[in-house]
């Protein structure tokens, strides 16, 4: 086994609590208005819609997404500033405390409804992606599975507590994560890919997202067959919170256990989170042959949401292995995951209308396996989510390292941004053409970080950095 492997190596795991409260407020959010409310349908001749709610939520988000992802950088910047933040906060209380109790809402206030809560929650998940951005890998994903699990008791604790008293109060989560978020400005200047990666990144990139997409579909199709119009939306939620909350704690002790921590223990997690997701598959159409109450559909829900919380931590990987704003890498990420949802429930409705049996268990069953699959085994397999955790696990070692020289010994600005190029080897001439200034400037700064630094040649300089990439 590498080294690096079995030392924890320089990676911080200071939290930070304004991050995890915030985002356990935003995903708390999330799980009420899509879990915690009633299957509200939509009579479409002699055929009823359901989940039209979710529908019109998932549409708009993934249209919130495309608008960030395309967006130029400076209007993207002007997307996710503070005040913005709180209006989306705002619009998202308001609308999820005043359309659910208004009876009989026609189909198009269900999509005004939609629009300003999916465009809200899109823009206040892309703030979040870049505000994670900004942190160490390893401890951004820490914080994201904290914040999850934070979200999963608090709403799982809200299950034992009647939904007509608790609803008002969850809806104005968005506005404590609001509060709580801090993004930071985009620079414009452009980022340097991980060390490691390589041109096929852009390629498994598309896998991923194509992946993703599969598996959000497997899962709206299996939500839109678990309750009828009229009924609690998902009534077996709280055993889901309870698993998935279980789930959380069994990825934050592998993240945090000797040998595995760092990132790259993820790929586990994703192989159990799949793994939940299939169990339930067929725990369904047993349960249902032997009319007992099916644990199934919880499992699949809580591998999913496991899945979605693994996901995110890859999302932030992604922007660093294609060197790319966080913001863009969630809005990506969560565009293909949403618009998979979007996909599955819109396909259950047609699969409903057209079938002659009132439930058909077992083709259910096999159109949401076979996404499944088809996404771990032949898109995003378990050996890619290694490779991609691996390149960026090195990737941060080094930033860490980096940044430490720099605090430690006091080197300036541009003494940091020639140290890094130093650390990998480039030559003054490259490092010369990579800054746009000359290479007697470029030997001039690193006989000052050699003299700093107490080394005495470039050699001595990257032992130095390697020895606190292996600490």
């Amino acid at each position: 086994m590498d080294a690096r492997a079995e030392s924890p190596g320089p990676r911080s795991a200071d939290l930070s609590t304004k991050r995890v409260v915030g985002f356990a407020c935003n995903q708390a959010f999330i799980f009420c208005v899509f879990y915690m409310g009633m299957n509200r349908g939509w009579p479409l001749g002699s055929f009823t819609v359901e989940r039209i709610d979710l529908l019109c939520i998932l549409l708009f988000m993934v249209l919130g997404f495309l608008l960030v992802r395309f967006h130029s950088r400076t209007s993207r910047q002007t997307l996710l500033t503070k005040p913005l933040l709180f209006v989306y906060a705002i619009v998202m209380a308001g609308a999820s405390l005043v359309f659910p109790q208004l009876p009989d809402l026609s189909d198009g206030w269900m999509a005004v409804e939609g629009a300003l809560i999916g465009f809200s929650a899109a823009f206040m998940l892309t703030a979040w992606g870049r505000a994670f951005g900004e942190a160490p890998t390893y401890t951004a994903t820490c914080e994201v599975l904290v914040g999850s699990l934070v979200a999963a008791f608090l709403c799982l604790a809200c299950s034992f507590i009647s939904v007509v008293n608790v609803a008002p109060a969850l809806c104005f989560l968005p506005v404590a994560s609001a509060a709580l978020v801090t993004v930071p400005a985009s620079t414009g200047e452009p980022r340097r890919p991980a060390s490691g990666a390589s041109g096929d990144a852009a390629i498994l990139s598309v896998k991923v997202l194509v992946g993703t997409l599969c598996m959000g579909a497997s899962v709206g199709f299996i939500e839109a067959f678990s309750s009828e119009p009229g009924a609690q939306a998902i009534p077996y939620y709280p055993v889901s919170m309870l698993l998935f909350g279980a789930f959380l704690i069994g990825v934050l002790s592998l993240l945090t256990s000797g040998a595995l921590r760092d990132v790259r223990a993820l790929d586990l997690s994703y192989r159990i989170a799949v793994f939940l997701m299939l169990l339930g598959l067929i725990v369904i159409p047993l349960a249902s042959a032997s009319d007992l109450p099916t644990g199934g559909d919880a499992l699949v829900l809580a591998g999913y949401l496991g899945l979605q919380a693994v996901f995110i931590a890859l999302f932030l990987v992604l922007a660093k292995i294609n060197a790319i704003d966080a913001a863009v890498s969630f809005s990506l990420g969560f565009l293909a995951l949403y618009a998979g949802e979007f996909l599955g429930v819109l396909l259950a409705n047609v699969f409903d209308a057209a079938q002659v049996d009132f439930r058909t268990p077992y083709t259910v069953v096999v159109i949401a396996g076979a996404l499944i699959l088809v996404a771990y085994i032949f898109l995003f397999t378990e050996r890619d989510f290694s490779n991609l955790t691996e390149i960026v696990t090195d990737a941060d070692a080094f930033e860490l390292a980096c940044e430490k020289i720099r605090a430690d010994y006091g080197l300036s600005k541009r003494e940091g941004e020639i140290l890094g190029f130093a650390l990998r080897g480039r030559t003054s001439e490259r490092i010369a053409g990579e800054l746009s200034i000359t290479k007697s400037t470029v030997d001039t700064h690193l006989r000052r970080i050699y003299a700093k630094v107490g080394v005495h040649s470039r050699q001595e300089l990257i032992d130095l950095g390697e020895k606190l990439r292996n600490k």
